[in-house]
């Protein structure tokens, strides 16, 4: 199957990309302090060089108590801003295009690390608190379009703050952040989305990550319908989202029965905005083999990924440890050097540059 259709330039407001490959953002914890270092700069620099249309970055934080649980995740305020030009003028040199994906980890913890109590809640914060990160949010935004960013990312998914407010195993909130329906308890991530839209202004492009799926519960559902997803998205479309980054754990598997549309290809229909789609993409040997025309069984190769991304299903493809272990992935796609792909090696994430 051609490849064209991967290789297609994407424009939208003011963001234009080369292509329709996305880096999916990965925590590494190398940023000491918080800081990004010259390390941290030169790895989102070589992706560039090698032609990732869009590089999202690793989650960083806002300005709030417990906003991270792990004390090398990069902040995104204060100190950390001078760090962060200096990445985002070495992906501008190397002819890319680069996002910071803002985030507050709510009280999820990290394996290993103790970090000091208490974390932030949806059940711990006052209305106050949540006044102040949406502030805070908001001010990140407006850094992100100060120092040169593209566009920006919200983490709205994988159980983090945000969506401890959409669920509702974790969102037992009785005042106007709470609520036993979707639609209630989407006003946290619907505030936060206008006061950083007023903070870029309407042609900045913001992207919102969500998944059904959290790390507390794999097959969790905030949306088990079509209406009840519109009811969730829609809003938050309204509310000034571009994009939805549309996270699953295996972008071949349709997202309701009845149809084989995955998340991205339903938030799409319903919304009308572009979607970006993601979940194992290049890590099977059954995917690679489709690259050298080898018949595959399953689902995860790139005939159907192309055959989702041709028919209009989603208009954007993350690849995440895939990238993560050869920086060149995008530029081997597209100069047919099928053979020096490889199967991700599930070592440790941080190792990789």
């Amino acid at each position: 199957m051609s490849l064209e259709s991967l290789f297609q330039p994407f424009s939208y407001k003011g963001l234009t990309l080369e292509n329709r490959f996305v880096m999916a953002p990965m925590t590494r914890t190398r940023s000491p302090k918080g800081i990004p270092t010259a390390e941290v700069a030169d790895y989102y620099a070589r992706r560039a060089a090698s032609e990732v249309g869009l590089i999202l970055t690793e989650g960083t934080v806002i300005d709030r108590p417990s906003s991270k649980n792990h004390p090398d995740i990069p902040n995104f305020y204060g100190d950390a801003l001078p760090a962060w030009e200096k990445v985002v003028k070495d992906v501008h040199a190397n002819h890319g295009k680069i996002a910071p994906q803002i985030w507050h980890v709510g009280n999820t913890s990290y394996p290993g690390v103790t970090m000091p109590d208490p974390m932030e809640g949806p059940e711990t914060m006052s209305e106050a608190d949540v006044a102040d990160a949406i502030q805070k949010f908001a001010e990140s935004a407006a850094a992100a379009k100060q120092l040169g960013f593209d566009c920006l990312e919200i983490h709205g998914a994988h159980g983090y703050i945000i969506d401890q407010f959409f669920w509702e195993q974790t969102n037992q909130r009785t005042d106007q952040y709470g609520g036993k329906t979707i639609s209630e308890r989407n006003k946290f991530a619907v505030e936060v989305i206008k006061a950083m839209r007023k903070a870029v202004g309407d042609d900045f492009v913001i992207i919102l990550r969500l998944s059904q799926w959290k790390q507390q519960d794999y097959k969790a559902r905030i949306a088990p319908t079509p209406e009840k997803l519109e009811q969730w998205l829609q809003p938050l479309a309204d509310a000034g989202v571009d994009i939805f980054h549309c996270s699953q754990r295996r972008f071949w598997e349709p997202e309701f029965e009845g149809s084989d549309l995955n998340f991205a290809g339903w938030a799409k229909k319903i919304t009308g905005q572009p979607t970006i789609t993601v979940g194992s993409v290049g890590l099977s040997g059954d995917f690679l083999g489709s690259f050298a025309g080898k018949g595959a069984e399953k689902n995860n190769n790139l005939d159907e990924l192309t055959r989702r991304l041709e028919r209009g299903d989603f208009d954007l493809v993350a690849v995440g440890r895939a990238v993560l272990q050869d920086y060149e992935w995008v530029k081997k796609v597209k100069q047919g050097k099928l053979e020096e792909l490889q199967e991700f090696s599930p070592n440790s994430l941080a190792t990789y540059y």
